[in-house]
């Protein structure tokens, strides 16, 4: 059986991987070859709102919804030094407002995600795949992967069942252009080509879950509505994740280490997790266990390498990162979502295929990498305070930087590691002041903003080097100009490249965001303009963490202040003994912060204990 690509695994990865193709370019023969029959349980079902523009990008976003799947508004979390409850939202305030369902892309729900039950969303993206095109071959085994050097020959397949038997015919080998291993933590393909792979952390954790039918949701926020809830029991954590209206996927998180000690089996502490936690108990309290539990470890991982001659690693098989962020999906998609884009791009043979394949490596790497890193943080925050910061500077050396344990909490904070997506100030899948939002939650202390407290601002790109680097966009991938700088990467696209323009014509602050705003509208003239001072904020506060600005402070003029106030940020400019005024065009003006307010929060930001 001959065909232009073939994928083991029908996952999220392979079939997203076959939609893009075949949705681009639906000359191509796509096989995508899957052990078993969906549909079948699978871990990893909350979602982040990135993942949301693949869907629909792909045309499935629509089938998704249609699903009833929950709506995740955010996160609700015990963390770090605080016994409280606080929430990490993608809608501020937590403000999902009525909207029947299904409900279309946009407006309020291009900011949230969902909560899915991985039977029906994968079998849901693997249908989609096979409507576009792709020869799907559920119950088809991969038995051999034949090499000839860094080159896959073909696979010998096997059937594992009727329904294999009937798609496969007489069929014992598969033969493709390309080849594409989305096995999953399998990695078959990845094994067979001898590919090492590396574990950047010291994390060595377990995972145990089952299904719980008829718990209570924590919460109802809108419809449809509610946050996944992670809670921290001191020797490890529980997820709580709604992904029907009545089945619920319930998770304990251990290290290795405590498993061992403890001398039970995973059975005993996963029960023991739901007993002892007294907002899992209660919501628990009327549902009933499905009984499948599973188990697996979760050591956080990456690849050696991405590709070789004629082939490409997807989804887990490239890397996984700790499942604390909720970005499994997301890395895997998106991974597969730029695998498509650079085999439709190698068969244009416009671009070099060397370049091409590279940024593909560079760029997934970089992604996964940073979910790494951050989870390295987040579960440095359940310590205390002194050991989170030495802990991030340990990331901040893995990440090619020599600093200091104060100044590595405050590189964190503000914003290292920004360039795992081109244009747009994150820092794996997350804002730059949804990052500052957690280490003030879990640490119970703001980070500085590296802008606060300035008003003139310089563009520096003294002993940087211009390269291109690609972005893979509405099927074409381009190579777009950036400046290169040690491990720090600023584009010229998007946000960033909206800021430079701004920087190179303007240094003081408010009409440098004027015309941050007019670049804004005339590169994306589809971005809502009430975002851009906060988009302003968190792109200008990268670029100073990652030495792109230089700042200053202009005696007599307004000098911007921000702040963590009723769970939200403010922000405005200080005036001594009023307070903080408006500073956001589509705000309305006057005080937004009484001086005696701001005295007592700025009381509680001080990174010094």
């Amino acid at each position: 059986m001959d065909c232009d690509v073939a994928i083991i695994g029908g996952g999220p990865a392979g079939s997203t991987l076959g939609a893009f193709l075949r949705l681009y370019n639906p000359e191509l023969k796509v096989t995508i070859l899957e052990r078993e029959v969906f549909p079948r349980d699978h871990v990893g079902e909350s979602l982040l709102p990135y993942l949301m523009h693949v869907l629909a990008e792909m045309g499935a976003w629509d089938k998704i919804e249609a699903a009833n799947f929950p709506v995740k508004v955010g996160g609700q979390y015990r963390w770090g030094v605080s016994d409280d409850l606080w929430s990490l939202d993608f809608i501020t305030n937590a403000d999902l407002k009525e909207e029947e369902r299904p409900a279309r892309f946009a407006g309020q729900r291009i900011l949230t995600a969902f909560q899915v039950d991985r039977a029906k969303y994968d079998k849901i993206l693997l249908d989609h795949a096979k409507e576009l095109g792709c020869s799907v071959l559920e119950g088809v085994k991969v038995l051999a992967i034949k090499k000839d050097g860094d080159r896959i020959a073909g696979f010998d397949v096997v059937a594992t069942c009727e329904t294999g038997e009937a798609v496969l015919g007489e069929a014992k080998e598969i033969t493709a252009r390309y080849y594409v291993d989305a096995s999953g933590n399998t990695g078959m393909m990845r094994r067979a080509m001898g590919v090492e792979v590396d574990s950047p952390t010291s994390l060595r954790n377990v995972a145990v879950w089952d299904y719980w039918q008829n718990a209570e949701w924590a919460e109802k926020i809108g419809t449809g509505g509610t946050r996944i809830l992670v809670l921290s029991i001191g020797w490890g954590w529980i997820w709580f994740i709604p992904v029907g209206p009545t089945r619920t996927s319930l998770g304990l998180v251990t290290s290795a280490e405590y498993l061992k000690q403890s001398g039970k089996k995973l059975e005993e502490l996963y029960m023991e997790a739901v007993q002892i936690e007294p907002t899992i108990a209660r919501l628990t309290q009327a549902a009933d266990r499905e009984n499948i539990l599973q188990a697996t470890k979760d050591w956080s991982f990456i690849a050696e390498k991405l590709f070789g001659e004629n082939w490409f690693l997807a989804g887990d098989s490239a890397g996984f990162a700790d499942p604390i962020l909720s970005g499994g999906l997301t890395l895997a998609q998106n991974g597969a979502r730029k695998i498509a884009y650079t085999i439709l791009e190698l068969d244009r043979g416009e671009l070099d295929p060397t370049w091409l394949k590279d940024e593909f490596d560079r760029s997934q790497r970089a992604n996964i990498l940073n979910h790494i890193n951050f989870a390295d943080y987040w579960y440095s925050a359940n310590g205390h305070f002194k050991d989170l910061k030495g802990y991030c500077a340990e990331i901040a050396r893995d990440a090619g930087l020599d600093l200091e344990p104060e100044e590595a909490f405050r590189w964190m904070g503000s914003g290292g590691f920004t360039s795992d997506k081109l244009g747009e100030a994150l820092t794996g899948s997350y804002t730059i002041g949804t990052v500052k939002y957690s280490i003030n939650q879990m640490s119970g202390r703001m980070p500085k903003w590296e802008l606060d407290g300035f008003n003139s601002f310089k563009l520096n790109i003294e002993g940087a080097t211009l390269t291109r680097l690609a972005s893979y966009e509405r099927g074409r991938i381009q190579a777009l100009q950036c400046f290169i700088r040690g491990n720090h990467v600023l584009p010229n696209y998007m946000a960033f490249g909206a800021m430079g323009t701004a920087l190179r014509k303007e240094s003081e602050f408010e009409p440098l965001m004027e015309l941050f705003s007019s670049e804004m509208r005339r590169r994306l003239p589809k971005s809502d303009p009430t975002q851009h001072f906060w988009v302003g904020l968190q792109t200008l506060e990268a670029m100073i963490a990652e030495g792109w600005v230089t700042t200053a402070l202009v005696p007599r003029a307004k000098v911007l202040k921000i702040v963590v106030h009723n769970n939200g940020y403010t922000y405005g400019w200080l005036r001594e003994g009023v307070g903080l005024m408006s500073v956001d065009p589509f705000q309305p003006n006057g005080l937004v912060l009484p001086w005696d307010e701001y005295l007592a929060v700025t009381r509680e930001m001080s990174l010094t204990p």
